[in-house]
C-alpha cells in the first residue's frame, strides 16, 4: 500500500434478518486528494462513552472529518457469527463439563472427605488471581490469534492429562494421604487444574472483551446482540454441562472421565479452525507487532495463519514467561491502572456480586438438601432459575436499546435488590417465629426470591460489560479485564470462606446476610457512579418536570419585573 486512500466500493446493507451489522472503517470518497494518508484507529474511548456528548451537533468544519472517521456498518455473513459462537460454545462447554465432572470424580476417589475438592477449587481460583496481570498483559500485547490458539491448546492438553491422572487414581482405590503416589498424582492434577483455569480465562477475556469489540466496532446495537448471545451460551452450558456429566457419572465415574476426555479431543480442531476463520475475515483483529518483531507479520491477519504460526506461538509463550516478575504478580501497576480508570466503579460493583451464597451453587444446594428437599426437587429449582437467567439475555438488550445502558444497569441491580430484600424478609420472618434456618418455609421463600433476582443479576452483568467495552482503551482491555476477573475470583473465594466459617446449615442465615449486604454495596457503588456520570440518579416524572418549568418561568418573570421597576426608578432619580 502506498499510503494513499484508494477508491472503495460503497457499503452494502445486510438483508438477512439473522445477520449482524459489522462496523468497518471505510475511507471518505468525496473531495479527498490522493495524497492524504490513511487515518489509523485510535485507542481513545469511543465518543458515545461520554453521556454529555449525546445530542450535540458538530460544527460544519468538523463534519467532513467526522464522516471520514465514522464506522460504516456493512453486512457480516451469518457463517462468521456462527463460527464465533461455535468456538465460544465449545470452549465454555468443555470448561463447564470438566469443572463439574471433577467434583464427582474426586468425590468417588476420596469419599467422605471434602478437603481434596476444596483444595482443588481454591488452588484454581488462587492461580487465576496470581497470574491475572501477566495474562492480561499478554492479551493486550500478543497477537490475538496466538493468544486464543494457545488458550485452546493449553486447555485441551490440561484436561487430557488430568483425565489420565484421574483414571490412574480411580484404579489405585486408595484414600486421602494413604500413599505418596496418590498424593503426587493429586498434586499434579491440581497444577493441571490451574493451567486449565488460566487457559479458559484467557479465552473468555480475549473473545468476549476484545474480539467482540473489534468485530462490532462502531455498532452498539450489534455489540449488544452479540454480548447477549454469548452470555446465553454461557448460561446454557452452565445448566446442561453439569447435568450431562452428572447423568454419565451416575452410571459410571470412569465413563464420565472417558466422556470428558473424548469431548475435549473431538472438539479441539473444530474450535481451532472456527476461530482461525473469524480472524481471517476480520482485518481489524490485526494489531501492530510488539518491539522486536516484523510489523508486517501482525498488521496482516493472514500472516498468522502461515507455516510459521506454531513457532510464533511458541515464541510468544516463552517471551511471556520470561516477562513475569514479582512486581507484575503483585499487580502494583495494574491496580493503579484499574482504580484510576473511569470504569472501575461499575466493574467493582459487578465483582462484589460474586460474594454471595445465593446463586444455586454448591453452598445453596447443600442448604436446600438440608431443608428436606430431595435431589429431583433441587434439580427442578435449578433448571427454573436458569430459565430466568436466560430470559435476562433477551430482556437486557431491549432495555439498553430503549432506555440506555446506564439506566438498564440501575434498573437491573434495583430489581435484584428488591427481590432479595423480599426473600430475606420472608426468611427471617419464619426464623423469628422459632423456625430453624433449614425449615421448609424459610427455604421456599428464599428460593423464589433468588430465582427472580437472577434476572436482574445478568441484566446488570450485561450492562457493566457494555460499559467496560465502551470505555476501556484497546491496549488496556486485557489488563483491566484480568484484574476484574481476579477480584471476581477473590470474592468467590470469600463466599466459600463464609461456609467454612459457618459450616452448619442451621447457621446459613449469616452467609445470607453478608451476601445481601454485598449486593446492596454493589448497588450503592453503581448509583454513585451513575449520579456522578449523569448529574442525577433518577429522572423525575413528567408532571414534576412541568411544574418545575412553570416555577422557573414564574420566578424569572417576577425577577424581570423587579429589575424593570428598579431600572425605571433609577432613571427617574437620575
Amino acid at each position: 500500500m502506498d499510503g494513499s486512500i484508494q477508491p472503495t466500493e460503497p457499503a452494502r446493507k445486510s438483508t438477512g434478518d439473522g445477520d449482524i451489522e459489522l462496523a468497518v472503517r471505510l475511507p471518505a470518497q468525496n473531495n479527498v486528494p490522493n495524497t492524504i494518508p490513511v487515518i489509523e484507529p485510535t485507542t481513545q474511548p469511543p465518543h458515545h462513552a461520554n453521556p454529555n456528548n449525546a445530542g450535540t451537533a458538530d460544527t460544519a468544519a468538523g463534519d467532513n472529518d467526522t464522516l471520514s472517521r465514522t464506522p460504516i456498518p456493512i453486512g457480516i455473513s451469518r457463517s462468521l457469527t456462527l463460527r464465533l459462537y461455535t468456538s465460544h460454545f465449545l470452549s465454555t462447554w468443555n470448561s463447564r463439563l470438566f469443572e463439574a465432572g471433577v467434583v464427582y470424580i474426586l468425590a468417588s476417589i476420596f469419599p467422605d472427605n471434602l478437603l481434596p475438592v476444596s483444595l482443588y477449587a481454591l488452588s484454581r481460583n488462587l492461580a487465576a488471581i496470581l497470574f491475572a496481570v501477566p495474562v492480561g498483559h499478554w492479551i493486550d500485547t500478543a497477537h490475538r490469534l496466538t493468544v486464543v490458539r494457545a488458550s485452546i491448546v493449553g486447555q485441551r492438553l490440561a484436561v487430557a492429562a488430568s483425565c489420565g491422572l484421574f483414571w490412574a487414581l480411580l484404579g489405585l482405590r486408595l484414600g486421602w494421604r494413604q500413599s505418596a503416589l496418590v498424593d503426587g498424582l493429586f498434586g499434579a492434577s491440581v497444577l493441571l487444574a490451574c493451567v486449565e483455569k488460566l487457559a479458559a480465562g484467557v479465552n473468555l477475556i480475549a473473545v468476549e472483551r476484545d474480539w467482540v469489540v473489534v468485530i462490532t466496532q462502531g455498532n452498539e446495537d450489534a455489540r449488544r446482540k452479540m454480548n447477549a448471545r454469548m452470555r446465553r451460551i454461557d448460561l446454557f452450558c452452565k445448566l446442561l454441562g453439569p447435568l450431562t456429566v452428572a447423568l454419565i457419572a451416575a452410571a459410571s465415574v470412569k465413563a464420565a472421565v472417558y466422556a470428558t476426555l473424548g469431548m475435549n479431543l473431538a472438539s479441539v480442531m473444530v474450535e481451532y479452525l472456527c476461530i482461525e476463520t473469524v480472524f481471517r475475515r476480520v482485518p481489524g483483529l490485526g494489531r501492530p507487532a510488539p518491539p522486536g518483531e516484523s510489523a508486517g507479520q501482525s498488521l496482516d491477519p493472514l500472516s498468522m495463519v502461515d507455516a510459521d504460526a506454531g513457532s510464533s506461538t511458541h515464541f510468544q509463550l516463552r517471551k511471556w514467561l520470561r516477562g513475569i516478575s514479582w512486581r507484575k504478580l503483585l499487580m502494583i501497576p495494574s491496580l493503579h491502572l484499574y482504580f484510576g480508570h473511569p470504569a472501575v466503579i461499575p466493574s467493582l460493583s459487578l465483582s462484589l456480586l460474586y460474594l454471595t451464597v445465593l446463586s444455586f451453587s454448591g453452598q445453596m444446594l447443600t442448604y436446600l438438601l438440608a431443608s428436606n428437599l430431595n435431589l429431583w426437587q433441587v434439580g427442578i429449582i435449578r433448571g427454573i432459575s436458569t430459565i430466568f437467567e436466560l430470559s435476562a439475555t433477551w430482556i437486557a438488550p431491549r432495555l439498553m436499546k430503549r432506555i440506555g445502558v446506564l439506566r438498564t444497569g440501575l434498573w437491573s441491580i434495583t430489581w435484584q435488590m428488591t427481590w432479595l430484600a423480599g426473600g430475606v424478609s420472608c426468611f427471617f420472618y419464619y426464623y423469628g417465629k422459632g423456625y430453624e434456618a433449614t425449615s421448609l418455609m424459610s427455604a421456599v421463600g428464599l428460593v423464589v426470591a433468588v430465582a427472580f433476582s437472577r434476572v436482574g443479576l445478568w441484566g446488570f452483568d450485561l450492562s457493566v460489560q457494555n460499559i467496560v467495552q465502551d470505555e476501556v482503551e484497546d491496549d488496556r482491555r486485557g489488563i483491566f479485564s484480568s484484574v476484574e476477573a481476579s477480584f471476581q475470583n477473590m470474592f468467590d473465594m470469600l463466599a466459600w470462606a463464609l461456609t467454612i466459617i459457618w459450616p452448619n446449615p442451621n447457621s446459613f442465615q449469616w452467609p445470607i446476610v453478608i451476601s445481601v449486604a454485598a449486593v446492596y454495596a454493589a448497588g450503592g457503588l453503581f448509583a454513585h457512579f451513575l449520579r456522578r456520570r449523569r448529574g442525577h440518579l433518577l429522572h423525575p416524572p413528567a408532571c414534576i418536570k412541568t411544574k418545575r418549568r412553570r416555577d422557573n418561568s414564574n420566578s424569572f418573570g417576577v425577577g424581570w419585573n423587579r429589575r424593570t421597576r428598579r431600572s425605571t426608578s433609577d432613571s427617574i432619580i437620575l
